[in-house]
């Protein structure tokens, strides 16, 4: 046969040849923020008010690329808050919002950072007599416990098995790997102080003795006291209850001690609940879920929501 006639079939059979090509995905996403109210909440377990107010702040950190086609900070914070709220696999996740599951770890692992830069903004004890002076009172009115400014308790947040030399060290008394997190709340459930870094054998009364909110109460910075479990020492700024009390005065002491203290452990509920990746577990590398731990920002600026 002529070799131009078998040119002429092999450009034939090519024609035919469909291209299959992958289709753009990438160019209909749609503003998550033009649901209702209620999808949204349905979708993202918050509110589009509290999801707005996120992007507000995080929006000049979150400038995208202009190259291609890029994440909108929107698209960028509500993949990290249905992520971590839903504790759903992260392909869902990037299926909901047309993008790819690399780009939604990427773009978690970016808003935890942000999160983290900035959470001395929203995290903090208060420092004015008059702030102090309002939380002692919000105290007070739950069970009479006076000059109550904090409450405060650790709980354990699950991360995946560290094989590194030292990943022993994560594996807490019941048997797993987690964070040993502490937690300093105020009467509304909100959080004041958190302290992600130590390891999950790391006893609670280490923890504080170690952190710096303890050396602002021995300067005095504070003009009330911290609540905490019996696993803490009984200090003039941190106040615990009694082993065995004997009289009634000590039994109305304690009955109001754990009335008041139970905010705090109200507060890990709550913020477990609302962020099921603290219930389940995360599993990250080590350091971006110390970060993430950091995304209470959520709720420590609206813990009504």
């Amino acid at each position: 046969m002529d070799i131009n006639m078998i040119d002429l079939m092999d450009l034939e059979d090519l024609d035919m040849l469909e291209t299959t090509r992958r289709p753009d995905r990438h160019r209909h996403r749609v503003n998550p923020f033009e649901l209702s109210d209620e999808d949204f909440r349905y979708k993202y377990r918050f509110s589009k008010r509290f999801g707005e107010k996120i992007v507000g702040i995080l929006r000049e950190d979150l400038v995208h690329d202009p190259r291609g086609c890029p994440l909108s900070p929107e698209i960028q914070v509500v993949c990290a808050l249905r992520n971590w709220a839903r504790h759903e696999i992260q392909d869902d996740t990037a299926g909901l919002h047309s993008v790819s599951q690399p780009v939604v770890s990427r773009t978690c692992k970016k808003v935890a950072e942000i999160l983290s830069r900035n959470s001395r903004e929203f995290i903090k004890m208060p420092t004015t007599l008059n702030e102090q002076q309002e939380t002692i009172r919000k105290f007070r009115s739950i069970a009479n416990f006076p000059t109550v400014i904090g409450a405060i308790d650790c709980t354990h947040i699950r991360v995946k098995k560290v094989n590194a030399d030292g990943g022993q060290l994560y594996i807490n008394r019941k048997g797993f790997s987690s964070i040993n997190v502490q937690v300093v709340c105020d009467a509304d459930l909100k959080i004041m102080d958190i302290v992600t870094r130590w390891r999950g054998s790391v006893h609670d009364s280490r923890i504080f003795r170690e952190c710096r909110l303890k050396q602002r109460f021995e300067a005095g910075a504070f003009s009330g006291i911290l609540l905490g479990d019996s696993g803490y020492p009984c200090t003039p700024y941190l106040f615990t209850p009694l082993l065995n009390p004997t009289t009634p005065q000590e039994e109305r002491y304690n009955r109001s001690h754990i009335r008041t203290r139970n905010t705090v452990e109200r507060c890990f509920g709550l913020w477990k609940q609302r962020f099921r990746c603290l219930l389940r577990g995360m599993f990250g590398d080590i350091e971006t879920a110390k970060k993430q731990l950091l995304h209470v920002l959520y709720y420590t600026i609206w813990p009504s929501t």
